[in-house]
């Protein structure tokens, strides 16, 4: 079976040692994406202090930068956002900004619904509110 490890060069790169996503078969796995965005250490939606901590958060607009970077990903390793089959959302604070990111979701999902997992954690590995782990398909 085949199993490719895929690389975006439109996506953030990655904060660890991890590809961006990797091919088995007609699956395509993505490592969590979050909101940041590719060269830079800019994270859309985030205001932090001159040491790094945050001061505060749009979680709307974390989630369009989050939503942009898989459509990245995927159209680099050969599939659609229609390809999409489960999505796993990671959120720092439920009760805060659930009910925006599943107005967002409803947006980018209304025709192709995936199924879906969301978790609330207590961080994430940069100063972010919202993480997407993916799988889809490969035509």
């Amino acid at each position: 079976m085949q199993n490719e490890i895929i690389n975006s060069s439109q996506a953030p790169e990655p904060v660890g040692l991890y590809p961006h996503a990797r091919k088995v078969g007609n699956l395509l796995f993505l490592s969590g994406v979050g909101p940041r965005e590719r060269g830079t250490k800019k994270i859309p939606g985030v205001e932090l202090d001159e040491t790094g901590n945050l001061l505060a958060y749009n979680i709307e607009e974390q989630c369009h930068s989050v939503f942009r970077n898989i459509r990245y990903i995927l159209e680099d390793a050969g599939s659609s956002w229609d390809n999409i089959v489960d999505v796993t959302v990671f959120l720092t604070n439920m009760k805060a900004d659930f009910a925006a990111y599943n107005r967002i979701y409803a947006q980018y999902f209304h025709t192709n619904q995936p199924c879906r997992t969301t978790i609330e954690v207590n961080a994430l590995p940069t100063p972010i509110a919202i993480e997407l782990k993916v799988i889809a398909t490969i035509d």
